[in-house]
């Protein structure tokens, strides 16, 4: 990549190598600390810890960065931790207007609970355990999302460091992301009076194809899960006595699953979870292909073996980085990602078990409305149960993904101006697997408003997973890009 641009900066304009410098020292003296402390609190999701009021984690987390915000004594700043009744709490902050002649509100957004630990980590690395090395951090929850609201502080910081006239800016961060922020729209509504005329969102819980230049998300995947049960037995019984007469709740489980997905392809079958690709996607999705090439698949962990004296590596459902791209990001995928009714290898005996439980976590493509998508997979999977077994798909979260509104060409302006000044290369614009459901209450809210969806989770970083990690000098970077898209909001 070329080195960023240097040039010089008119007066009242943000200069941007100043405002990286800003942003790298505050990172470097402080938000690393920070950040170092919020990994190492176990501060997960409710929908992974029912107990979480009485562990007390979320409210530590969100005293943490309370305090610290408060501590940055931004001029215009009020923070307000806001608690609806038998909800997770929220952090508000609203910092006045400096731009005489601004009419229209900077709505910035990041959350602060945490998945939960998973296993796998590095024997040197643990999910509480921060370690900072080689540039990343690593644990559990920095880059998605803890970084958010430290960052959106200090974007700002190097907006007034500079005396850089700029709107009114709110934030909103939350502690139910990870569970499908189902706590936040009653906030947004409550909220709803004081955020004003949204004209551009700045989220910072989305990922990036490298850490060589800035990414703009353009769509969201949704998502549906839940439990899905088959029993067929009130009790374990004696495999030798009963298989071949007792059919098996696995077995059973697969023949319900086959309804769903292929196996052999992994297509899911009902045409309604399908959608068809904007065009403008399309375009945008090719040329990413172009500039991530190999890496779209090579990035992640795949197993190898030594087979026959030579090495051998697990291979993708697709070595086309744009089929690759499409695949991920406007095709729908089932996952299991849990599963009970199972003993241990270990105590595993001759033994026909009683029932199979499957966690599924099915992403559905950007248009695909969630809540019907949950209906039909429940008719689908529990109507007309084989050998009479008691089949039951209980929903546990429905979120519809997002497609971003047309990009305004001053956004598009600046966002490319912002990634050539501080990357050196053009802003790209990628697709994400991921879900966020604030972006489709906010699209609906605020249908004007421009969408900054962006972060840090790029290759290896893993979130979620062992080892993740967020990598500092792209969020150094990211952050002074933010300052410099708020400096040139019209």
């Amino acid at each position: 990549m070329n080195a960023p641009l240097h040039r010089e900066i008119p007066a009242g304009l943000l200069d941007p190598a100043s405002a990286l410098t800003h942003a790298t020292e505050q990172w470097d003296r402080d938000i690393v600390r920070q950040l170092t402390d919020y990994i190492a609190i176990p501060a997960k999701s409710p929908g992974f810890d029912k107990d979480w009021v009485q562990h007390g984690f979320i409210d530590t987390v969100v005293r943490n960065a309370a305090a610290w915000i408060e501590a940055q004594k931004v001029e215009g700043l009020k923070l307000e931790v806001v608690r609806l009744p038998g909800r997770t709490p929220v952090l508000f902050f609203d910092i006045a207007a400096t731009k005489a002649d601004a009419k229209q509100t900077v709505l910035m957004y990041g959350h602060l609970d945490k998945q939960p630990e998973f296993t796998g980590w590095r024997s040197d690395l643990g999910p509480w355990t921060p370690k900072y090395e080689d540039g990343k951090l690593y644990g559990r929850g920095g880059a998605d999302d803890g970084y958010a609201a430290y960052a959106s502080i200090a974007a700002v910081q190097a907006l007034k460091a500079q005396k850089i006239p700029h709107p009114r800016i709110v934030g909103i961060v939350e502690t139910c992301e990870e569970s499908g922020s189902y706590d936040l729209l009653p906030y947004v509504d409550a909220l709803r009076p004081r955020l004003g005329d949204v004209g551009l969102v700045i989220c910072l819980d989305s990922g990036a194809g490298n850490y060589d230049q800035l990414w703009l998300t353009t769509s969201l995947r949704g998502m549906t899960s839940g439990v899905l049960k088959v029993q067929i037995l009130t009790e374990g019984v004696h495999s030798g006595d009963s298989s071949g007469l007792v059919p098996s709740s696995f077995r059973i489980m697969r023949q319900v699953l086959d309804r769903l997905e292929d196996s052999k392809s992994g297509r899911l079958l009902p045409d309604s979870f399908h959608c068809e690709i904007p065009g403008e996607r399309l375009e945008q999705t090719k040329a990413t292909a172009k500039i991530l090439g190999d890496e779209v698949w090579k990035r992640f962990p795949w197993a190898h073996f030594d087979c026959a004296g030579s090495s051998t590596f697990s291979l993708p459902t697709t070595t086309d980085p744009l089929q690759a791209l499409i695949n991920r990001t406007w095709k729908p995928t089932l996952s299991v990602t849990g599963a009970e009714g199972f003993p241990t290898l270990q105590d595993a005996g001759n033994v026909l078990r009683p029932y199979t439980a499957f966690k599924l976590s099915l992403r559905l493509p950007p248009l695909v409305d969630a809540a019907k998508a949950t209906e039909e997979l429940k008719q689908l999977l529990e109507d007309n149960a084989p050998y009479q077994a008691r089949v039951t798909f209980e929903a546990d979260h429905a979120a519809t993904g997002w497609n971003a509104p047309q990009t305004a060409p001053w956004f598009a302006q600046v966002l490319d101006a912002a990634s050539q000044a501080h990357f050196g290369a053009p802003c790209g614009f990628i697709g994400q697997g991921g879900t966020i459901p604030l972006m489709n209450m906010l699209s609906e809210g605020f249908p004007t408003a421009q969408m900054m969806v962006c972060g840090v989770l790029g290759p290896k970083s893993n979130a979620h997973g062992p080892n993740e990690f967020l990598h500092v000098p792209y969020a150094k970077k990211l952050t002074a890009a933010v300052a410099q898209v708020i400096a040139q909001m019209p």
